[in-house]
């Protein structure tokens, strides 16, 4: 006997989704006006020459930050508001996630998925386009290769974003400095902060191409009212 179809998304998934794709636009777009301030990267507690710098940063386009103008002042004002939504909605999504077993049923790996022949197998499909669940566990929402970077992007990307900003947050470093200093000092806490940005753009980027190859109206309309989970037997 078939179990009861459910919906695909939880609402809290849901309300998560939408709060934080609008957190993290505003956030990325006004973090590239705050780097065109100063487009060097330094690893340490301090930076201010370019020549010792270890990247130099393009200067971005007017049309990609905000404000289009350059003004460190309203980058860094549009930065801080919309980083508390950004903070707050990801300690709810993880408490969200381990009541309601979110996390426990789709996301959390187990050891037969680590197999190399299962992680070829899941790999060979997604060059497939084919992105239903794998075979080492059909009873979970996602795939290994899914499950593994909505791991790393719940786990670490976004809580990384949110310990650097708050390690180079004028004012934080008396207030905290064990974490300055867990991070390497204040320069290498900016560097990870750009870095796992940039690695948060480049899921999001692959996010979005997988889910237009997947049905786009679909997948987004089931992000909106949360669509309908199969039953395992028809998994």
């Amino acid at each position: 006997m078939a179990d009861k179809p459910t919906k695909r998304h939880l609402l809290s998934t849901r309300i998560w989704h939408w709060v934080n794709a609008v957190s993290l636009i505003v956030l990325f777009m006004s973090g590239l006006g705050i780097s065109n301030a100063h487009r060097y990267l330094y690893w340490g507690d301090y930076g201010f020459d370019p020549a010792d710098a270890w990247l130099a940063v393009m200067r971005f386009p007017s049309w990609t930050t905000i404000p289009s103008h350059y003004n460190l002042a309203e980058s860094r004002d549009w930065h801080i508001l919309m980083a508390w939504p950004f903070a707050l909605a990801l300690l709810f999504i993880w408490i969200a996630m381990l009541l309601n077993r979110h996390f426990w049923r789709d996301i959390k790996t187990s050891s037969r998925e680590w197999k190399p022949s299962s992680i070829a197998a899941d790999f060979r499909a997604h060059m497939r386009l084919l992105f239903s669940r794998g075979e080492a566990e059909s009873a979970a929402k996602y795939n290994f290769l899914q499950k593994l970077a909505y791991g790393l992007v719940y786990g670490v990307f976004l809580p990384m974003m949110v310990f650097t900003g708050l390690a180079i947050s004028p004012g934080f470093e008396p207030a905290a400095p064990w974490l300055v200093d867990l991070l390497g000092g204040r320069q290498s806490a900016r560097s990870l902060h750009f870095i796992f940005a940039f690695a948060t753009f480049g899921f999001v980027f692959v996010h979005i191409i997988m889910v237009l190859l997947s049905g786009s109206v679909k997948q987004t309309w089931g992000m909106i009212a949360g669509g309908k989970r199969e039953s395992q037997d028809e998994a």
